[in-house]
């Protein structure tokens, strides 16, 4: 049905499209679409074009600091757009969103969707010099998103009321959907494994704002209380980061002994398998992947009452809420699950009813491809 069309993915990075968004472009192959890829060049590119789709290396920094190069990365996705003339682009997170936006106007790309999947650390800080950028960046967006054949999809309410606020967004072109979506089938709910120790997995990049620093607080006080938890961290040191933990940081604490660094790993639903609670004390999301994994898992979850977080769990049902930048609180629901088996295990339960009704990646993806359908057709 959808034989010629042309569907184009711009994202930042090769590894986050690996991990983030192939299942959606190969729903959208099964549905006839000519895949494309554009992201910065790296290791996972091979394992896109394994896939058969055609990917196109752009320039993208990780910072924002030189405006010549910002201006270089906004000409080139012009040009490809043009050279390629894709039907659809399918513009993920905040780089390619305000870039690729831009773009696709200016070369009358026929459709475009925008995922928002966080509005990142402009919208987090109040400092004088952020306040400007996020004037700044207000207005891009406004031009971005300002296609005429668009729909933008949010994973959380208060991303989609910050960006109608900034006259950002119009109500037709507004989808919502929480998150990128798990595969029950990979991600699966097993039986906790015997405690004690309970074991607290922590799933995230080593960042300041996803409050791996409150989680390593919690894990002093909670040995200092002697309750009997395993504290684990998975995830990699992130270098090109400001806001990232150092490696001489993680390897204190390993030493110390007041948590495990596992650094980054890719057997995810083993080690939520062997876990029995997820947590993630970030100061905002878009919708986290690791809490619908842990879902997923029939994993009882505490994470922070922010925006994004709270949008991933049924509060007092699947999971803890708990106030963010406070490793107290944390360290107090942590010790609440794991000393209560029955309201952890039942918690758990209900986030994979949770995971079942919202989080399926088949239903998102079907969700995908109509969107894609609507838009080459418009």
């Amino acid at each position: 049905m959808n034989a010629g069309r042309r569907l184009m993915f711009v994202v930042n990075n090769p590894a986050f499209f690996m991990s983030h968004r192939v299942p959606l472009a190969q729903a959208a192959q099964r549905a006839g679409y000519d895949v494309h890829v554009a992201t910065m060049d790296g290791p996972a590119v091979a394992d896109i074009q394994a896939l058969g789709m055609t990917h196109h290396a752009i320039p993208m920094t990780r910072s924002g600091k030189h405006p010549l190069q910002e201006l270089g990365t906004l000409l080139a996705l012009v040009r490809l757009f043009r050279h390629v003339r894709p039907d659809v682009v399918h513009l993920v997170t905040i780089k390619p969103v305000l870039y690729g936006g831009i773009a696709a106007r200016l070369a009358r790309v026929p459709g475009m969707v925008a995922a928002i999947s966080g509005l990142g650390f402009v919208f987090l800080s109040d400092s004088l010099k952020m306040r400007l950028v996020r004037a700044v960046v207000a207005r891009l967006y406004r031009i971005a998103l300002g296609h005429p054949n668009s729909r933008v999809i949010f994973q959380n309410a208060n991303d989609r009321d910050l960006l109608k606020s900034l006259g950002a967004v119009r109500d037709a072109q507004v989808v919502m959907i929480r998150g990128a979506g798990v595969d029950l089938d990979a991600y699966r709910a097993l039986p906790e494994p015997p405690a004690p120790p309970v074991v607290v997995t922590m799933v995230a990049r080593l960042l300041r704002d996803k409050g791996v620093q409150e989680f390593v607080q919690a894990a002093d006080i909670l040995r200092q209380r002697g309750v009997p938890v395993t504290m684990q961290l998975v995830g990699g040191v992130d270098a090109g980061n400001p806001a990232s933990a150092t490696q001489d940081e993680v390897d204190a604490w390993q030493r110390d002994g007041t948590v495990q660094a596992l650094g980054e790993r890719s057997d995810v639903p083993a080690l939520y398998a062997a876990s029995h609670i997820a947590v993630l004390p970030s100061y905002r999301e878009g919708l986290p992947k690791s809490l619908i994994e842990a879902a997923a898992c029939a994993r009882a979850v505490v994470t922070t009452d922010v925006p994004g977080c709270r949008d991933a769990i049924e509060p007092g049902e699947t999971g803890l809420l708990v106030p963010v930048r406070d490793a107290q609180a944390l360290a107090d629901a942590i010790a609440r699950l794991a000393e209560d088996a029955a309201l952890r295990q039942a918690m758990g339960k209900a986030g994979r009813a949770l995971a079942e009704r919202e989080f399926n990646i088949e239903q998102v993806a079907r969700t995908h491809v109509a969107l894609y359908n609507t838009l080459s057709a418009g």
